[in-house]
């Protein structure tokens, strides 16, 4: 028998989620079932320094925006 594992979602993140609360709940346990069945980790792509660079800016650009 496996450890079940334990997802946590940043505060917020799901704030701008276009979808009824149902299709929110369902998202995320699909995501807490990928994670326990191994698919979350076996599709992820590594982030590279750049990309990670790329993202901080994409962030902070949102941020500004709201």
């Amino acid at each position: 028998m496996t450890k079940e594992i334990k997802v946590e979602f940043a505060e917020g993140c799901f704030d701008h989620f276009d979808g009824t609360q149902e299709e929110l709940a369902e998202f995320i346990a699909d995501i807490q079932n990928m994670a326990n069945n191994g698919t979350l980790f076996e599709n992820s792509v590594p982030v590279g320094e750049a990309d990670e660079e790329e993202l901080i800016k994409m962030l902070a650009k949102k941020e500004r925006r709201q």
